[in-house]
């Protein structure tokens, strides 16, 4: 990794190197008023990934999942989270990998799918950048049950929410997952703005 003019990387050391790479960083940061500072920061990287919400013009409803979140758990929170289809990249091209997470997951086969945008959902301790996409479902389009991958843990059921109890959920704590709050949003300003689109 190259250094910048505002960044000197002092030291590094590997922390877990397990499912992703926690990375301790000794770094020195210049200031914007011109002086540098010594700092200690953590990075973990567990690579890019994707993101989709599925919505079903026929019924309003959006297709979403629930599973198991141990981080959740830890946190002393409702562990299973309300969630969009989502996954890792593995090496795979955003749009490709969409596809085989929602296949996985869900079981749904959909013809055509827009990418929305990239974003950091932790830029602070994080390196993953999701790759947001959307499209339309229907329910002819089940062709497997879906579920995940039993051999990776997964344990996923789907859920089929009307839009607006979906974004009710938001409000009572229902869905509490960035990615999908995000996603729920962009499809409600999408319908209220459709030129926005």
């Amino acid at each position: 990794m190259a250094e910048e003019e505002f960044l000197k990387v002092v030291e590094t050391s590997v922390l877990a190197d397990a499912w992703g790479t926690l990375t301790r960083y000794g770094i020195e940061y210049l200031r914007r008023d011109g002086t540098w500072q010594p700092q200690i920061r953590e990075a973990y990287d567990c690579g890019n990934g994707v993101a989709c919400l599925l919505h079903n013009p026929d019924t309003d409803c959006v297709l979403l999942t629930r599973q198991f979140r141990l981080p959740v758990w830890l946190s002393g929170k409702d562990p299973f989270m309300v969630e969009a289809p989502a996954g890792l990249l593995e090496g795979a091209q955003p749009e490709e990998r969409m596809r085989a997470e929602l296949m996985e997951e869900t079981g749904f086969e959909v013809s055509r799918l827009e990418f929305l945008f990239d974003a950091y959902m932790s830029p602070g301790s994080v390196t993953q950048a999701l790759s947001f996409f959307t499209g339309t479902y229907h329910l002819k389009d089940q062709v497997a049950p879906g579920g995940g991958a039993e051999d990776e843990g997964e344990d996923i059921e789907v859920l089929h929410v009307p839009l607006e109890e979906a974004l009710r959920m938001i409000r009572s704590g229902g869905i509490r997952d960035a990615k999908t709050i995000i996603l729920l949003q962009e499809l409600a300003l999408r319908k209220l703005t459709p030129d926005a689109g």
